[in-house]
């Protein structure tokens, strides 16, 4: 007992609990209950003691019998006893039946096959008048149904007569022995509500025959008390849960509305958990009550503001976008800082799914930025630079507004980062200070200057916020005139940074100051507009294509610039064709189309409209690689005079599986090279699949062809990694490519 070993007394229990003596079995079957379990064997000797205690004269020593088997009946004593627990359930003695009733539910969960055993007197308890014996046979009902199929079709049948006892409920006069506070045996209420929902749930029929009751129920229950709460709780769970008509649905809301408004917190909280449950299937009703809604956000207790929170951010919709935003954003200047990233998170989310306007939308990231900028997720900066990007006609305003906000608070770190980057691009526009939609400001070169400094040498910038500021820095070298001197003795200060990355950056940036400095402006000239995401693509970046992407030399915020190679050295990513005749470079943003000519036989078939073309002969393949069980073949076949398609195949002859399989290919400069996606990047053993690699080659100029291809993958835990240069492809000629 209380985790003190009581194996002394056990064997005590058992002879207590054999004597003819009520006093001693009381005891001793209380003792079992307390100190014995299904695991002791101790329990295994009290089994024939407890059967003949069920058919004893005494009701109460047959009552001391059912509550010990139903508090720690192993499934063998369950298997022998539950005969015994049918008979009395037949019986004639109501305080017998109810406790035999819920002997049984124990029994059904200890052994589920013994519930078909208990159906047949389960019916037939429900026109028992005895409350006490109603209730049990409810539960015992309840628990065959969620437990058999069959079970529920069968007890289906049994809606009148639940619907009968629950209208009786409903409707009765005051009874002393079942009122509490004013509702009539409210306990009964609720099971049969919930074994109702259980028998209404996908059946349209038995919810029919509910639906007036559950409306009687709704309308008639007094919601002053929390007894009369309880039951209306479980009639809207009921009512939702079932096939009801809508009238019904609405009228279930309204109740959880009320709810809404109730002083108890607890009832608040469910109220608030039951509405996010429907508010997808009955928006509509679910939006009357928004206003009740976004009061609890204003609640002292945590849990409810979480749960407005979510109900409230689920809400929102085109039509209420501006107000309930308004409302999102005061609860988020004032909200606990664990409610910061979600309330930031759905903000976003819902601003840019139902923002009416590209203005309203930047402003409202700005002000979350603003006042949540160290809680919100990484993608954010990026995200909103896209936005601030596409909106062409918002550039002079969207860099005043974050200028400002620069010069107000640099401890907000996404904030921050956003305002170097527009900065950065757009520092021209800021200098000229002719925006319209702002109040006209003038800002000089050294105001914006001295506020990128103030940010690098800031012990709250994070070094990433460092960097968009040192780049942003040297963009602005491109776009002002009198103070590029004091923009190279910044940068050149950071050449010597403690970080590896800021210093990477300033020495390549230096570079540009020095050795190219006839390129810094080709370099440095604002971004294109950032396309978004589409199919198949992730941030202008093929999905399945292994090789990075080499823009023209722009200069990401994020990304270090490279110094430009002199036009006879190799400059291609992979650094694989050093010393070839032609500058290699790798495929172009897979974004970009391949301007395919059109073949002068399909041209011919689109004439002619009903020629069958002549089956051109298979594409002959050859073997370019073969090393350690890896073999690689190659085919080509001519698209046109300039286009060629190249169908690369591996197979893996070893015994081992090969996983993340890639291949990486470089061209002459002079030819464009697109990749498509692979067939997957597996290499099962022995041969059982292949994987095929296409590549189309643009060669407009004629130029000899070359490619070389670079082999990886992992095979038994380790990497490997080869190259293959491929001179010739079979059935060209040297002068058509």
């Amino acid at each position: 007992m209380l985790g003190y070993p009581a194996h002394f007394g056990q064997m005590e229990c058992v002879r207590m609990i054999a004597s003819p003596r009520y006093s001693e079995k009381r005891v001793g079957y209380l003792g079992a209950m307390m100190l014995l379990d299904e695991k002791q064997d101790a329990s295994l000797l009290i089994t024939n003691s407890i059967k003949n205690d069920l058919s004893h004269s005494n009701q109460y020593v047959q009552s001391l019998a059912l509550c010990t088997l139903a508090c720690m009946g192993s499934a063998e004593m369950c298997r022998d006893l539950a005969p015994e627990i049918d008979r009395l359930l037949r019986a004639s003695n109501s305080y017998i039946k109810k406790k035999a009733a819920l002997c049984a539910v124990h029994i059904v969960r200890k052994v589920q096959d013994l519930g078909e055993l208990f159906a047949p007197a389960a019916r037939s308890l429900l026109s028992e008048k005895n409350h006490g014996v109603l209730h049990g046979a409810v539960v015992l009902i309840t628990e065959l149904c969620e437990r058999n199929p069959e079970t529920l079709e069968r007890f289906r049948k049994t809606v009148p007569d639940l619907v009968q006892i629950m209208k009786g409920l409903v409707i009765s006069g005051y009874s002393p022995e079942h009122d509490v506070a004013g509702i009539s045996d409210p306990f009964l209420q609720v099971r049969i509500l919930r074994l109702l929902r259980i028998l209404g749930r996908n059946n349209e029929a038995a919810s029919d025959a509910m639906n007036d009751l559950l409306a009687q129920v709704a309308t008639n229950t007094d919601s002053t008390k929390t007894v009369g709460n309880a039951v209306l709780y479980e009639t809207v769970l009921t009512v939702l849960d079932i096939k009801s008509e809508s009238g019904l649905r609405v009228l279930a809301v309204n109740i959880l509305g009320r709810f809404l408004l109730n002083n108890d917190r607890n009832i608040r909280y469910i109220a608030m958990t039951s509405l996010q449950r429907i508010v997808g299937t009955d928006h509509n009703a679910v939006q009357r009550h928004r206003g009740t809604i976004v009061d609890c956000l204003k609640d002292q207790d945590a849990s409810v503001k979480r749960r407005a929170l979510e109900l409230s951010l689920a809400l929102v919709s085109a039509s209420n976008i501006r107000s309930m935003m308004k409302e999102l954003l005061l609860f988020l200047s004032s909200c606990p800082p664990e409610l910061r990233a979600q309330a930031a998170s759905g903000i976003f989310y819902a601003a840019e799914r139902y923002a009416p306007s590209q203005r309203w939308h930047i402003d409202t990231i700005l002000h979350v930025l603003t006042t949540a900028g160290g809680d919100v997720r990484d993608e954010t900066v990026p995200n909103l630079i896209q936005l601030i990007t596409n909106a062409s006609e918002l550039h002079c305003y969207t860099v005043h507004k974050l200028y400002r906000a620069l010069l107000n608070d640099i401890s907000q770190q996404s904030l921050v980062q956003v305002a170097c980057w527009c900065i950065g691009e757009y520092g021209d526009l800021l200098l000229r200070g002719e925006c319209h939609e702002t109040e006209p400001a003038q800002v000089t070169e050294d105001d914006v200057l001295d506020a990128l400094e103030t940010v690098l040498q800031s012990h709250m910038s994070s070094p990433a916020t460092r960097g968009f500021a040192l780049t942003s820095t040297m963009k602005l070298s491109t776009r002002i005139t009198d103070n590029v001197d004091r923009i190279r003795s910044i940068v050149s200060i950071y050449g010597s940074c403690i970080d590896v990355e800021l210093q990477q950056r300033a020495v390549e940036y230096n570079a540009l100051f020095k050795k190219y400095d006839h390129m810094r402006a080709a370099v440095l000239e604002r971004m294109p507009v950032i396309e978004k995401n589409s199919p198949g693509h992730t941030n202008g970046e093929s999905a399945g294509e292994p090789m990075k992407e080499i823009q023209p030399p722009k200069v990401k915020q994020r990304e270090p610039l490279l110094p430009q190679q002199p036009a006879n050295q190799v400059c291609d990513l992979l650094g694989l064709l050093g010393g070839s005749e032609e500058p290699l470079q790798p495929s172009p943003a897979p974004g970009l189309s391949l301007n395919t000519a059109s073949t002068a036989g399909g041209d011919l078939l689109d004439l002619l409209g009903g020629l069958e073309p002549t089956p051109p002969a298979p594409a002959p393949t050859v073997t370019v690689y073969e090393k350690d069980g890896v073999t690689l073949t190659l085919s080509c076949e001519k698209q046109s005079d300039s286009v060629l398609t190249v169908t690369l195949t591996a197979s893996n002859s070893t015994d081992s599986d090969m996983s993340s399989f890639t291949l990486q290919a470089a061209v002459p400069k002079s030819v464009q090279l697109h990749m498509k996606a692979p067939s997957g990047d597996f290499l099962p053993a022995r041969g059982a699949a292949k994987v095929t690699q296409l590549v189309v080659l643009n060669n407009p100029n004629k130029v000899n062809l070359k490619m070389r291809i670079r082999v990886s993958y992992t095979s038994q835990g380790s990497a490997f990694q080869d190259t293959v240069q491929i001179d010739s492809f079979p059935g060209l000629s040297a002068a058509g490519h």
